[in-house]
């Protein structure tokens, strides 16, 4: 009777160790699974990354080298027409305003896709600039803090200044926003930085769902690409900061 109870023990140990393995397989299955549909995702927005800001070169670059030149033309031609009459001077003086807004629109593209101050005076000096052309544009109050000077490679500070930039839009579309707080400052090899508004807040799971989360998840991705750590504090209605710290 004991070695027919000891026999039916041992085979419910056995058994229940059989169920432990196979769950134990199940679960690891799962997580590859799920971690590699995680860096499948990852690399399909960093390859889009990539492909958007190629793209913003390539038509930056038509705008500044062609569209621009042309539309300059256009506008030396149309000063210097010759006109007899009040009516036709007023026809050529809206034409030559109408004009001059494309060019400053076209400029602002041009500007938004591929900064040239970016490219010549560095990410300090190219905050500034899209800084000052945001408060005058949408009226939002921003300031910007600098520790200490920030000297980062060309294909980090594109991604920088990307990064500022969804920050910002988000800001201003999502939080509703009147002031903004831009901190950065370098310690111990790394690039910080800190924000944080006055606005309402808003659902940072709930943003990403919606088609117009590609900004946040590029904020994210491009994060993940510089191999660097983002934490978002955005619950209603206490306003929103980021925290980012960046390997330089």
């Amino acid at each position: 009777m004991e070695a027919n109870e000891n026999n039916f023990f041992s085979a419910i140990l056995i058994i229940a160790i059989l169920i432990g393995i196979v769950l134990t397989y199940f679960i690891i299955t799962i997580l590859r699974y799920h971690r590699r549909y995680i860096n499948l995702q990852k690399e399909r927005i960093h390859a889009e990354i990539i492909i958007q800001e190629n793209e913003r070169k390539r038509i930056a670059t038509d705008l500044h080298d062609s569209i621009g030149p042309l539309l300059s033309s256009v506008k030396l031609q149309i000063n210097s027409i010759d006109v007899a009459s009040s009516e036709d001077l007023r026809v050529i003086n809206n034409a030559g305003k109408h004009l001059d807004e494309i060019i400053g629109s076209m400029r602002e593209i041009s500007y938004n896709l591929l900064p040239n101050t970016l490219q010549r005076k560095g990410l300090t000096e190219a905050l500034r600039e899209f800084v000052a052309n945001i408060k005058n544009r949408h009226g939002t109050n921003i300031n910007l803090y600098f520790k200490n000077e920030i000297n980062l490679a060309s294909e980090k500070e594109i991604h920088v200044f990307r990064i500022i930039q969804e920050i910002i839009h988000n800001t201003i579309k999502h939080a509703h926003a009147k002031n903004l707080q831009l901190g950065f400052g370098c310690e111990n090899g790394e690039l910080l930085i800190l924000t944080q508004d006055d606005g309402t807040g808003f659902d940072v799971e709930k943003v990403k769902k919606v088609n117009e989360g590609f900004g946040m998840k590029s904020i994210e991705s491009r994060v993940d690409i510089l191999k660097g750590y983002l934490n978002i504090q955005a619950e209603p209605p206490n306003g929103t900061s980021y925290f980012i710290k960046i390997p330089m």
